[in-house]
């Protein structure tokens, strides 16, 4: 199965993201179809900040170093790594050579804006035709600023749409209703069920982050437990990006 055929509306695609070779080997290993990868995990496995087009180099590492994993793999590029198109369609037919399915490209600055709409159109343009599935990704509710209706619309050139912070069902089912594209949504632990969003409509949940946090958050349980001391809670997106270099 393509990994286009696996965005299902219904019947979403679950997909887990890793952020080395360790994380994305292990859950290959568990027998999920595809696996993403997340830019926080990447840039916190690197020392490097986050969302800020710091980590092109070990992103395309990552990828190369997964390929042959026997599974389809996703990126996240965060933004391209760059505003300018050629140089975004320059690194999608480099990962698509490395046999990448697909790419997630998102409109969120590190300043806490969003990008032009007319240039992440170009931008998503500049992605399309190299055989690679380009997620487009708002950051509408994820940065609190923005028209999703709006921005969903604008990227409907895009082969799927990715929102996340969008949690209500209603809302969510709205979204899916209002685009051609599948829908894309990020699992949260006291959000909806998989089987709510499947029958919201929703074709892809990806963990983003969750996984690497959580695996953090395991990590420093064991090492407290010899101290005799209680487990951590799982640290927030927030809380491992403030203690990245800036």
């Amino acid at each position: 199965m393509t990994f286009r055929e696996l965005h299902r509306p219904g019947d979403p695609l679950v997909l887990p993201n890793a952020w080395d070779y360790g994380s994305a080997a292990y859950l290959a290993a568990q027998g999920f179809p595809a696996i993403g990868t997340t830019s926080l995990g990447v840039a916190a496995a690197y020392g490097k900040p986050d969302a800020a087009g710091a980590t092109k180099a070990e992103t395309i590492e990552l990828a190369e170093a997964i390929r042959g994993l026997g599974v389809l793999v996703t990126v996240d590029i965060e933004g391209g790594f760059s505003d300018d198109p050629a140089e975004v369609s320059d690194l999608v037919a480099a990962l698509a050579a490395l046999g990448v399915a697909g790419v997630n490209l998102e409109d969120g600055r590190p300043d806490g804006t969003l990008r032009p709409i007319e240039l992440h159109q170009r931008i998503i343009e500049a992605a399309l035709g190299h055989g690679v599935f380009v997620n487009a990704r708002t950051d509408t509710c994820w940065l609190r600023t923005g028209d999703t209706r709006e921005r969903v619309r604008a990227y409907a050139h895009a082969d799927g749409i990715f929102v996340p912070g969008l949690t209500g069902l209603g809302e969510i089912a709205d979204v899916a209703a209002s685009t051609p594209l599948p829908l894309n949504v990020l699992h949260q632990p006291d959000g909806p069920t998989i089987a709510q969003l499947a029958a919201a409509g929703v074709a892809r949940v990806s963990t983003g982050s969750l996984l690497y946090r959580a695996a953090l958050r395991e990590a420093a349980a064991v090492a407290l437990a010899l101290r005799g001391e209680q487990p951590p809670s799982i640290p927030t997106y927030a809380e491992i990006a403030e203690s990245l270099p800036r």
